[in-house]
């Protein structure tokens, strides 16, 4: 696909996925069939992170991580991410009488990385290591991730306020256009300093550099979690999403050189 084309695709997609949500809901309203609230429900939860992880992906033309890779890593990075996540938080967590911040962060931004180390090992088997490559990767698991958690959250919406769609609306409204600055920007950079590790034969900056990364992360999605006002969501939005953009930038720059030479050897390194 040409690179102009590749770099406002999101805006397509946005466009059908919103036409598509809408239609949706007018159906609803106006027929009052609730066969159709799922159907928006998953509307809603997917189009803006979808549109995200197309416009992350459109911004340069040097990727190399083609469509089926991104679907495995968002359908199974966020199913296998999600469900592993709520395992543990009950079963440690709860099991602990405890529910710290800290502590379902740390959890939820560790499950989020499974399929996307799955995707890695395989790709440095191959020698396709390539440092831009992970971030465009961890955005798809968290794209996966909060897509699923938003259903969760607007299907509990649903129950708790007896029916009441605009209650489901506002939660969908919420939590999708929130989606690109938590969990899709807190993986993507997770991922990237990963791939970057892995590329620089685990050099201790790398290390460093990977383990303060997902630190913040960590410490990112608790903040994130604990707040309660509209101005520190803002910054929080604003300090996530200025990295994402600050490691996309340099994961252009990154990804234009070629793969890591003897990359299988470097995961056991």
């Amino acid at each position: 696909m040409p690179t102009v084309m590749r770099k406002w695709a999101w805006l397509p997609v946005l466009a059908v996925g919103l036409g598509l949500y809408f239609i949706v809901q007018a159906t609803l309203v106006d027929t009052g069939n609730v066969n159709y609230v799922p159907a928006m429900i998953m509307l809603g939860a997917v189009v803006v992170p979808l549109s995200f992880l197309t416009f992350v992906a459109g911004r340069t033309g040097q990727w190399q991580v083609g469509p089926f890779t991104l679907g495995i890593a968002a359908l199974f990075g966020g199913v296998v991410g999600i469900v592993t996540a709520g395992q543990l938080e009950f079963d440690t967590l709860r099991g602990l009488g405890t529910s710290t911040l800290i502590g379902i962060g740390l959890i939820e931004e560790s499950c989020k990385l499974i399929v996307p180390v799955l995707i890695l090992v395989w790709q440095a088997r191959r020698g396709t290591v390539r440092v831009g490559d992970g971030l465009l990767i961890g955005v798809a698991a968290g794209m996966g991730f909060a897509a699923l958690e938003t259903m969760g959250y607007a299907f509990t919406a649903l129950l708790a306020s007896q029916g009441n769609i605009g209650d489901v609306e506002e939660t969908l409204l919420l939590r999708g256009l929130t989606s690109p600055a938590a969990h899709m920007a807190w993986t993507g950079l997770v991922c990237g300093a990963l791939w970057g590790a892995v590329a620089a034969r685990w050099s201790l900056g790398a290390v460093v550099r990977l383990v303060v990364t997902f630190l913040a992360a960590v410490a990112l999605h608790a903040l994130w979690d604990g707040t309660t006002g509209r101005f520190t969501y803002v910054l929080l939005a604003l300090v996530s999403l200025g990295w994402l953009f600050f490691e996309l930038h340099r994961g252009d720059t990154l990804s234009g050189e070629p793969p890591t030479a003897d990359a299988g050897r470097l995961w056991r390194q």
